[in-house]
């Protein structure tokens, strides 16, 4: 099957390429992840993103367009649902380009982290798939998590330490005293990478 893998990044690509490819689909990784900030950060995810794709022979198409205004729109009107915008935005144009170019569907490196919201995941790629009409192949990569890890420090990649948006930046480092039950101005609970 030639399947999109859309990256968020290198590190969490590394367990479901190599899954993937043991199954034997042809697959072709896909960067975009306008939701990262700074934009520093962004730049640094995006090439160790085409660093772990060189070192693993992986093609890697690439959306560099960075449209925080678009993520950001979208997370705020959310309110507490963020993540579901963030996904959609995502996977939406995942979805996009898999089916302007021929894959025979898409899925991502997103399902490989412990700490995403998983069902919400696969409920947005397959309304996404739905609508777009390219198939959205849900595949629980936790399992792998911890072979990833070990793999992409094997290839001395950048680890993040937060998911990426502004949102987990903030809940990652915005540390609140026990007399405080909240960071400033913020009632969201705190979600990690």
């Amino acid at each position: 099957m030639k399947m999109l893998l859309h990256l968020c990044c290198g590190p969490c690509a590394a367990f479901p390429v190599r899954h993937l490819r043991e199954a034997g689909h042809e697959i072709v990784g896909y960067f975009y992840n306008p939701n990262i900030h700074p934009y520093k950060e962004f730049v640094r995810r995006l090439d160790t993103s085409k660093e772990f794709a060189a070192k693993v022979g992986l093609d890697l198409a690439v959306d560099a367009a960075y449209t925080l205004e678009d993520y950001l729109a979208g997370a705020l009107a959310a309110g507490g649902d963020r993540c579901r915008a963030c996904y959609e935005l995502r996977l939406r144009q995942a979805a996009r380009y898999a089916k302007e170019n021929g894959f025979d569907c898409f899925t991502t490196t997103l399902l490989v982290s412990p700490y995403q919201r998983h069902e919400t995941i696969r409920e947005v790629g397959e309304a996404v798939a739905a609508e777009e009409n390219v198939p959205f192949c849900y595949i629980d990569f936790r399992p792998g998590w911890p072979e990833g890890v070990r793999i992409s420090k094997e290839l001395e990649l950048y680890r993040q330490p937060y998911c990426g948006c502004i949102f987990s930046e903030r809940d990652r480092y915005c540390k609140p005293r026990k007399e405080e039950r909240q960071c400033p101005q913020d009632s969201t609970p705190s979600e990690k990478p």
